[in-house]
């Protein structure tokens, strides 16, 4: 009886965590953090905060879907698109009313072997030196669009990119601001839900124990009809 009442609470307990994190999935979103990040670090220098830009953050996005293989042994990504990419490629594939395009004024890419959470991957991997937070503390930049994913079970990618245009007036994503849903990773501002790969896993975890339990479960309850 013991053993039948210990299973069934522990059911009960990974059934309340499944749901802890199916809601985490939903919510979170690893390059909406990093906005925020970024605006904490401007803010505490007395710069404007950067607008979240969907459109910016899709594009971001597609920028590093197209860098894989290209992350180096000490977190620095060699990935330069041509220009032409952004209207002809990333803007279409976002749904970017191409109208509203703005002018990009700098960008920042970053990767690594293991997922790191945004604090992490802000000091640690995307601005490590002057040069990459004189671009973050650029006096011209009013938006921002963040793109993370990690490509085919490989290493993870960041890729920021920063604008002058005006909030809601540039790179405007079609569909009344949803634009195309994206296959991988997660974007800022999206109006889509983001799933990392830590709650993948954790989720697949979870089910891989609630069917060990259920099936012990069965062992001990004879006469119950599993």
């Amino acid at each position: 009886m013991k053993n039948e009442i210990s299973i069934l609470e522990s059911i009960l307990l990974f059934l309340s965590l499944s749901s802890v994190l199916a809601s985490s999935k939903l919510h979170g979103n690893s390059a909406h953090e990093m906005v925020s990040i970024l605006n904490q670090n401007r803010t505490a220098r007395k710069l404007g905060k950067l607008n979240e830009s969907p459109g910016l953050g899709c594009m971001a996005l597609q920028y590093v879907e197209l860098c894989e293989g290209n992350c180096n042994v000490n977190n620095t990504l060699s990935c330069e698109h041509p220009e032409d990419d952004f209207t002809q490629v990333f803007a279409p594939n976002c749904g970017v009313e191409l109208p509203t395009f703005g002018t990009i004024t700098g960008h920042i890419l970053g990767c690594s072997s293991k997922y790191a959470a945004p604090e992490v991957a802000f000091s640690d991997i995307l601005f490590r030196d002057n040069k990459a937070l004189s671009v973050l503390r650029n006096r011209s930049h009013t938006e921002v669009g963040v793109g993370m994913a990690r490509l085919h079970k490989g290493a993870f990618f960041w890729c920021l990119l920063f604008s002058d245009g005006v909030t809601n007036s540039s790179f405007v994503l079609e569909d009344n601001g949803r634009g195309i849903k994206q296959r991988t990773g997660c974007y800022s501002g999206s109006a889509f839900p983001c799933s990392s790969n830590a709650h993948m896993i954790c989720m697949r975890l979870l089910n891989s124990f609630l069917g060990l339990l259920f099936s012990s479960f069965c062992l001990f309850e004879k006469h119950l009809k599993c």
